[in-house]
């Protein structure tokens, strides 16, 4: 069995553990004992390669974390492959964390979550924070004993497709679109650097826009509890809601339904993971843009 990570008092909430917790564990992180995993996750694999927290496994979300032949999740089996052989087991309790304040590796924490696996934790504040704050990297790459991993899964409850989508247009559903401004009115389809990009760009009819950035404070780690509440509750999306999130490709809409979900409760939040590529793209899916509708 897993040892449980121990209360922290400077936790958000159980789903977190702080940079402080994690540099006390770095021993149970390097053994072989597969009961703590730690896991980076990034778009780039050159920061994992260039220095990571000690005894951190390096995944790379575009090749590792997609179906190899088409834009969807890993398979169940791939998954289960993808873990057990990097030494994470079925009672191992999974840690992780990446760069961009968190969004690949909250994507990843999603993944698991949708495929059965719940002891499962995020750094606050992520690759950046760590690095910031001069705390210990290697360029060396750990090697673990291989495992069982069993997938329990999927948990369709935390994710969403296009026809739930299209549903929840006339329905009591809260959309909450996570990108940043200019992509929620459509003045930019793709943000600079990004090489996926939709047709068309806008948003779903019916969404707010609560950008993700909102979550978190300067130095990457999330903002409170009662700072994030009121965010929410500003912007109209309270717990009775049932609530679908997205973003442009299901990153960074990962991490608010991580906000919704475990550090604030909701009952019912969904990832869209097919989000505005796939929206974007379909024929005759209503679109608004510049304050009209496409």
């Amino acid at each position: 069995m897993s040892e449980p990570v121990p209360p922290d008092p400077d936790r958000v909430a159980d789903a977190l553990v702080t940079p402080e917790w994690l540099a006390t564990n770095l021993d149970r992180v390097r053994s072989d004992d597969p009961s703590l995993r730690l896991v980076e996750v990034d778009l780039n694999p050159a920061f994992y390669e260039a220095g990571h927290v000690p005894g951190a496994i390096g995944f790379d979300w575009r090749e590792d974390l997609q179906h190899p032949r088409r834009r969807d999740v890993p398979s169940p089996s791939q998954f289960e492959r993808l873990l057990g052989e990097h030494g994470i087991a079925d009672d191992s309790t999974v840690v992780v964390y990446g760069d961009n304040a968190n969004w690949f590796a909250a994507h990843l924490y999603w993944l698991l979550t949708y495929y059965g696996h719940d002891d499962v934790y995020l750094l606050d504040g992520g690759r950046e924070h760590w690095v910031e704050s001069d705390r210990p990297l290697t360029a060396e790459v750990p090697s673990y004993t291989e495992r069982r991993f069993t997938v329990t899964g999927p948990l369709e409850g935390i994710r969403a497709y296009a026809d739930d989508v299209s549903r929840a247009i006339d329905r009591r559903t809260q959309l909450v679109d996570v990108r940043v401004p200019a992509e929620f009115s459509g003045t930019i389809v793709v943000p600079p650097g990004s090489d996926e990009r939709a047709r068309r760009g806008g948003h779903i009819p019916g969404a707010v826009n609560v950008v993700w950035s909102a979550n978190v404070r300067p130095d990457g780690r999330f903002a409170d509890r009662e700072q994030l509440a009121e965010l929410y509750r500003d912007h109209g999306v309270t717990a009775d809601d049932d609530v679908i999130v997205y973003c442009r490709i299901g990153e960074r809409s990962s991490l608010t339904w991580f906000v919704l979900s475990e550090l604030l409760g909701y009952p019912s939040v969904r990832n869209y993971d097919g989000s505005w590529i796939e929206w974007g793209n379909m024929i005759g899916a209503p679109i608004v843009a510049d304050s009209e509708d496409h």
